[in-house]
């Protein structure tokens, strides 16, 4: 979860440029499969997508001000972008203009938020205009 309250921040600090959305995809250490000690919640493989609405639902009250969904039932939002397990993006105009590395080694807030540094620069010498940052997670293990 400090994963998550850091895009948070970050989010936080670029809401004038950046609209942020968290995408919740499969879970990665589901209670009946490959579980974690760490896990806050107990939550086992979705076989619905109101399952995966609900354990969504978890990971948005923990960051209040983050806008949550969910990917389907045929993960496609996650093989789209190689999402597994979490991954960071920022689109602009539908092209990716920014990835991250996979989850969770790869993942880097740190990398992020000076990603979005460098374009807030960009941005104040040339045109204005808002980007999604985007974040592909399944956040509970």
């Amino acid at each position: 979860m400090a994963r998550l309250k850091a895009f948070q921040e970050v989010a936080q600090l670029n809401a004038d440029i950046a609209d942020t959305v968290v995408v919740y995809i499969e879970e990665a250490h589901p209670s009946d499969g490959w579980t974690s000690t760490d896990a806050p919640y107990q939550i086992p493989t979705h076989q619905s997508l109101e399952e995966r609405l609900s354990a969504a639902h978890l990971i948005h009250l923990e960051v209040p001000g983050c806008r949550v969904v969910a990917d389907n039932m045929e993960d496609s939002s996650s093989a789209a972008y190689g999402a597994y397990f979490n991954r960071l993006y920022v689109l602009h105009r539908g092209t990716v203009a920014y990835q991250g590395g996979r989850g969770p080694e790869g993942y880097r807030v740190s990398e992020l938020r000076a990603w979005l540094d460098q374009h807030r620069k960009a941005l104040q010498k040339t045109e204005s205009g808002r980007h999604l940052v985007v974040e592909l997670c399944n956040y509970f293990y």
